[in-house]
């Protein structure tokens, strides 16, 4: 169908189109397995390859991070947290503009290890059991009996699984090698009702069920046998259908400079983070500021043609750069919902009576 006469005619779409390098990309390396089978050690280990940067090392509800350093020629630091999402958050991407400034600097690839993914995920199905317990419906259930059952709504895990797809995101596009450790076992076959199906047993990853999918290289590690590798995206490797390729003499320099071909030519994965319309990188944007007069620039700049947002898209992020101004006025609590935390409120009150006890001695 033709334009009307004189309408304007949209602006032509330039193809953009690069010639692929051919060069392998750094890894995403998932070791997962039992107590005792060597994740740990092996990460650690591979701190002291001379094929490598500086390795960082982020500690989550394992304990293990001073211990192991003892191993000869171990060379990590340990990156310190609060304990909280964001601060944990803030570190990893910390981590990822090292990685990007050693990367420029043709220095050998930066590494972070995380110990574990499990602990992260419990972290955050922990946040999720705790919101759905505060909502309207789940607190008047709870308070006519303690131990019901109350149900999650689908938002709440959606919630989790976003804060847990940005640190993903972060690793998958590291400028250098990122490990995730995480514990394994072998559990009880359940059936789509969760369960249990008799004389039947699985292999199951605690952590976000997609992490092995996520992950460059899935290896298993288990205390009486050799590590295996479940999955590896590369050319040079080769896992078939059902049939783990096994490595009696494994250590992750081997893996990551051999096995899968790394060198210091190696640059991140190309993957621009998708978005299902133009607000979104937007919205990400405004979250993470944290200075009113840069959410004023922001807010002022929204308009310009260049950025090619409709009046309604306009519209919804003026609003939330607004909505982002009123929650750095009125911080809420820490993990980001819901009602301020007895610690919260205990901690507002000796606040309160500091601040009396001082206007009391100037008087």
């Amino acid at each position: 169908m033709n334009a009307p006469a004189g309408a304007a005619k949209p602006p032509g779409i330039k193809l953009k189109t690069r010639k692929p390098t051919g060069i392998v990309p750094w890894p995403l390396i998932l070791i997962e397995g039992e107590e005792g089978a060597g994740k740990t050690y092996s990460a650690a280990q591979f701190s002291a390859s001379k094929r490598i940067g500086q390795m960082y090392w982020i500690d989550l509800d394992e304990g293990s991070a001073d211990e192991y350093a003892a191993i000869e020629g171990a060379n990590y630091l340990i990156i310190e947290h609060d304990g909280t999402y964001r601060d944990i958050l803030e570190q990893v991407e910390a981590v990822h503009a090292e990685a990007r400034r050693a990367a420029a600097a043709g220095e050998p690839p930066v590494v972070l290890t995380i110990d574990s993914g499990s602990a992260l995920w419990r972290m955050l199905t922990n946040w999720t059991y705790e919101r759905g317990r505060r909502t309207r419906k789940n607190r008047k259930l709870l308070q006519e009996d303690p131990d019901a059952a109350y149900d999650i709504g689908r938002n709440l895990w959606n919630d989790a699984l976003e804060r847990w797809n940005r640190i993903i995101y972060l690793l998958r596009t590291l400028p250098g090698i990122a490990i995730v450790l995480a514990r394994g076992k072998q559990v009880s076959a359940t059936d789509d009702n969760g369960q249990p199906i008799q004389n039947q047993t699985e292999w199951k990853v605690s952590a976000q069920k997609d992490l092995g999918f996520d992950s460059t290289c899935w290896v298993r590690m288990k205390r009486d046998a050799d590590p295996q590798i479940i999955k590896v995206r590369s050319l040079r490797m080769r896992v078939e259908q059902r049939k783990p390729l096994t490595l009696r003499d494994f250590s992750i320099e081997d893996l990551v400079f051999n096995g899968l071909g790394c060198s210091i030519e190696s640059q991140p994965r190309v993957m621009p983070a998708l978005a299902g319309d133009q607000v979104q990188p937007w919205l990400t944007r405004i979250a993470e500021l944290k200075d009113k007069e840069a959410l004023g620039a922001l807010w002022r700049s929204v308009p310009d043609p260049a950025n090619r947002l409709s009046r309604d898209e306009i519209a919804t992020v003026r609003a939330a750069a607004e909505q982002r101004a009123a929650e750095l006025d009125n911080p809420r609590s820490e993990m980001g919902e819901g009602p301020l935390t007895d610690a919260d409120k205990l901690r507002a009150a000796a606040k309160r009576k500091a601040a009396e006890q001082d206007e009391d001695a100037e008087q």
